[in-house]
């Protein structure tokens, strides 16, 4: 669609027509000699004597003159093309996912949606990816723990980035071992440079803390006094011993503290459907802003204005010349 940024302007159009309808006519007096015997002169030379004028223009010169105001008056208008709106979803939450990447992330006690038996990594992987495929809305983003915790990716908007970079973890990448606490506390120095006021964390893990510089419970009560909201998934055997025991309790009190949810998953329908029940948890504002571009089209009538004008100079100069070639001709003979 094509508008004008000041469509007021092309009434100026019309301003010669009403120059030329209102305005006298120019009237000059210049000194003559009277001869007295001009009037002898006219009637021997058949010439009938009018008041002085001015020559009338042609209608070329008038088409020129009219259609180069026209294209003057459109380019001051300043035309523009209007393009199709642009709409951007605005993230309105900050989710951030942590996942357990420890040696007993390996076990195979889960089935893929063919019925296979698959590590337990490769079901979150498969888990997270139906998750993170309905996040419009959501800026998302990755820590990854082991014996050590460590950014995968910051909080963004991009989701296929964030997925590539979840089915590319391997399990013992971040160490053998599970640093719960350290994992809390990482997320909170990232929540820390988000401006945005809903703030999620998903900690996954199959394990206990094991030997965390700061403690999961007191992590999870600095993440309470920030705002920010964990909701704690098990997954695995809760009768494993030792190393690889689920510490349920410490799950529970980290989710109870900072006003979340614990959840335990046994297969992978169960880790589904944990996933789906905390996207209803959080009701998501979608906010949107939209932009129509616009083209600047106001150098088109200059350029056609500068073309007729040049053009039409062009054939005045030609009329001319060949004004002068007959005269010379005439003058030979």
């Amino acid at each position: 669609m094509i508008t004008f940024a000041y469509p007021i302007l092309l009434g100026l159009w019309l301003l010669p027509f009403v120059l030329i309808k209102f305005l006298p006519e120019h009237k000059g007096h210049k000194s003559s000699i009277k001869l007295p015997f001009f009037k002898d002169l006219t009637q021997l030379t058949g010439i009938d004597p009018n008041k002085a004028r001015t020559k009338a223009s042609s209608l070329a010169q008038r088409c020129v003159v009219y259609l180069s105001w026209f294209l003057l008056v459109v380019a001051l208008a300043r035309p523009q093309l209007i393009e199709e709106p642009l709409t951007k979803t605005i993230a309105s939450r900050d989710l951030l996912l942590a996942v357990d990447l420890s040696g007993s992330m390996e076990t195979k006690d889960f089935k893929n949606k063919s019925g296979e038996n698959v590590t337990r990594l490769d079901s979150v992987k498969e888990v997270l990816s139906e998750f993170l495929a309905e996040r419009e809305g959501d800026r998302v983003g990755l820590v990854f723990f082991g014996s050590a915790a460590f950014i995968q990716m910051p909080f963004t908007e991009d989701l296929e980035i964030c997925q590539e970079l979840m089915d590319e973890a391997q399990v013992r990448m971040a160490g053998p071992q599970t640093m719960l606490g350290d994992a809390i506390g990482l997320s909170i120095s990232i929540f820390d440079q988000s401006e945005l006021e809903d703030k999620v964390l998903i900690l996954l893990t199959d394990g206990n803390d094991t030997g965390s510089l700061v403690a999961p419970e007191k992590a999870a009560q600095i993440a309470r006094d920030k705002g920010i909201v964990i909701h704690t998934v098990a997954v695995g055997d809760p009768a494993a011993a030792g190393e690889q025991a689920l510490d349920e309790a410490t799950l529970r009190s980290i989710s109870s503290l900072t006003k979340g949810k614990y959840y335990w998953a046994g297969n992978r329908e169960e880790l589904a459907g944990i996933y789906d029940e905390i996207d209803k948890i959080g009701v998501r504002e979608l906010d949107t802003v939209s932009h129509r571009p616009k083209q600047e089209l106001y150098h088109l009538p200059l350029a056609f204005f500068l073309v007729l004008i040049m053009l039409y100079h062009f054939y005045n100069l030609y009329k001319i010349s060949r004004h002068i070639k007959k005269s010379e001709v005439v003058s030979h003979e």
